[in-house]
């Protein structure tokens, strides 16, 4: 080695060689988990994920599967439905509402289940609604859209069923939508409302809401994200001051927060693919 060089350890050298890797390796996963969030989220649009049940809670075979986007929450105004029109043409939230509703069709009964209450602190991010639609004729095909309102606010829909039929005024036919709340609602209180459609001319027939059924109203709601027992963890570094022990001890501290990040990141994978069929089981 020439004068004036300064020597370098094989230790020194591995430790920077190493910590650089981890820098890297880091970086690298939190770059993935930045993609995997989607900019969606960070535009305020809601997500949701839900599931059909077509003959009640005793259901073992679920109907369709949805992944649900929305725009963001409208938290303010008066207590009105925003525009729709779905893809199959179905009426839209603001034609639907001027009619009056069907006296050939009503709601006999509603029930609300919360689950996943994954920090314990009284908000669920998990709805399964029950209703049992009766109608004057012996069989009638309908759908039915289900709607939020954030502590009083606008209705804002959140899912849409699947065309079901239902037949005169059994029993036997209640309908159940399960949902999961991904992202975009905030903690609050929701009420709910379910609008049934006549599928044969599309109209308005019967709507349930907070004040026909107290079951429909003060639920205590926030989406997956927020709904998250670890948020309030933290890492804390030491520093031990100079010298060579530095570079372990700034690699023993990567390697901590590599660890931590990856547990934290399998938890949050296991919550998410813990879906609904989980809770009915």
């Amino acid at each position: 080695m020439s004068a004036g060089t300064p020597e370098i350890s094989v230790g020194r050298l591995a430790a920077g060689m190493a910590i650089s890797a981890m820098l890297l390796l880091a970086g690298a996963a939190l770059a993935e988990s930045d993609v995997a969030q989607g900019s969606a989220a960070q535009a305020g649009e809601r997500q949701s994920q839900s599931q059909q049940y077509s003959d009640g809670r005793a259901s073992t075979m679920p109907g369709t599967t949805t992944e649900d986007r929305y725009a963001p929450l409208v938290t303010t105004g008066e207590r009105t439905k925003a525009g729709r029109m779905t893809a199959s043409g179905k009426l839209s939230a603001t034609e639907a509402v001027s009619q009056a509703a069907s006296e050939d069709f009503w709601f006999f009964h509603a029930d609300v289940q919360l689950f996943n209450d994954d920090d314990h602190d009284g908000y669920y991010h998990g709805i399964d609604v029950l209703f049992d639609a009766d109608t004057i004729y012996e069989t009638a095909d309908v759908y039915a859209v289900l709607y939020l309102s954030y502590e009083g606010g606008p209705w804002n829909e959140y899912a849409v069923t699947d065309t079901f039929r239902i037949f005169g005024a059994t029993s036997d036919d209640e309908y159940v939508v399960v949902t999961e709340l991904t992202s975009g609602y905030p903690r609050g209180n929701y009420d709910l409302l379910i609008d049934l459609y006549d599928t044969w001319d599309g109209r308005l027939v019967a709507t349930l809401g907070p004040e026909d059924s107290s079951a429909l109203s003060y639920l205590p709601l926030e989406d997956f994200n927020r709904d998250d027992p670890d948020a309030g963890d933290s890492v804390v570094v030491v520093d031990n001051g100079g010298g060579a022990l530095d570079l372990w001890t700034v690699l023993a501290g990567l390697l901590y927060v590599l660890a931590f990040w990856l547990v934290r990141r399998r938890q949050r994978l296991n919550r998410i693919v813990r879906d609904a069929d989980s809770y009915r089981a």
